[in-house]
């Protein structure tokens, strides 16, 4: 079977830029479109320099990769566009058979690889936590229930001045009682009903119960996508992830603070799966803040059960969006510095037949 070249060029997963003799651009492939937010059309006669920016002295390099018509490779590298923060990863540059002095760079990410790391050990955490939360509310809750009548019982025969005892043991258990509740919400989380999703309006809902809520104290942002097409999954499961994103960034922030809600389309993006299988997760949703950031012992674990980055925090609010994203056939993973935490959100798009009933019905 022979594939067209166009084919080919479009169902390359990572960004392709063809540049010119005079280093213009002049095609770029869908992925170097999401990559660098504009498109090939737009980009065409525009030098590479300047839509591309990379840490590291690369022009004679460059020049000498061009001469005598052989590869170069820059790797472990942060590469920007200048409309945001740089990624890190290799940048591949080859000549093109058969064209003189034409240059096809490629980009690759590091962080799709560990976003992939991080599902996994996501996936391996929620079932651990899903074990631990009936084993908890089995072998604690009613023993607690106990302690908790018998400690009420004992202060109707006591003085006052020693009521305070008793009342701190009814207190501590019901706190403790209360933890296990959310706990055992993993074991208790019925499945996701997959239907079709607007997720403007399960951010917008979100939104609004911040606003008047535990947000009332930041700033909201939205940078939307307005031709984002629908997801395929549970609306007040998806609702519940991003209300505790936005509880977190707003309980990190001192005072007043900014959040941040954008959506973007990004078609190259794909997870394979261990059956060797392939899922496109296009949609993409991004809750970002400029608080002061995760700390750096707990950076690679938010997501694992009982992490927390706060005093009194029960570490179970992440690992619960994580095990409904996962149950979504999505991936979330968080980039944070000072400043500047992103929390990702990437989600299959609803199947073409079903959005095309719905344009018909």
């Amino acid at each position: 079977m022979t594939i067209d070249t166009p084919a080919l060029w479009n169902s390359l997963p990572v960004p392709a830029l063809l540049v010119d003799p005079e280093d213009r651009i002049e095609d770029i492939n869908p992925a170097a479109e999401s990559f660098l937010n504009a498109s090939a059309k737009s980009m065409r006669g525009v030098p590479v320099w300047d839509k591309i920016a990379v840490d590291s002295p690369l022009e004679d390099a460059f020049l000498r990769a061009r001469k005598h018509g052989t590869p170069l490779f820059v790797n472990d590298a942060d590469i920007g566009t200048g409309d945001g923060p740089p990624i890190q990863g290799n940048l591949k540059i080859s000549p093109v058979a058969d064209k003189d002095g034409y240059m096809l760079f490629l980009i690759t990410s590091r962080a799709l690889a560990g976003r992939m790391t991080q599902s996994r050990g996501v996936k391996s955490s929620a079932k651990s936590a899903i074990g631990m939360a009936e084993m908890l509310a089995h072998e604690i809750k009613n023993p607690l229930a106990g302690i908790t009548g018998a400690a009420q019982l004992l202060s109707m025969n006591l003085a006052p001045e020693d009521l305070e005892l008793t009342d701190l043991i009814v207190e501590e258990s019901r706190r403790i009682v209360k933890l296990l509740e959310q706990v055992e919400q993993f074991g208790n989380l019925s499945p996701a009903q997959k239907n079709p999703v607007n997720l403007h309006d399960v951010l917008d809902r979100a939104r609004r119960s911040a606003m008047v809520g535990f947000g009332a104290h930041m700033v909201f942002h939205e940078d939307y996508d307005p031709s984002l097409p629908f997801a395929q999954g549970d609306a007040d499961q998806l609702l519940q992830v991003v209300l505790n994103l936005l509880k977190n960034a707003s309980e990190a922030a001192d005072k007043k603070g900014t959040i941040r809600l954008r959506t973007y389309y990004d078609h190259s993006f794909r997870m394979r799966r261990s059956d060797g299988s392939g899922q496109a997760l296009p949609l993409q949703v991004e809750v970002m803040d400029d608080g002061p950031g995760l700390p750096q012992d707990i950076k690679g674990d938010v997501f694992d059960p009982f992490v927390s980055g706060r005093e009194n925090g029960t570490g179970l609010g992440l690992a619960l969006v994580s095990k409904i994203i996962s149950d979504h056939g999505g991936l979330i993973n968080v980039d944070s510095v000072p400043g500047r935490t992103v929390f990702r959100i990437s989600l299959p798009r609803l199947s073409k037949d079903v959005e095309k009933t719905l344009k018909e019905t």
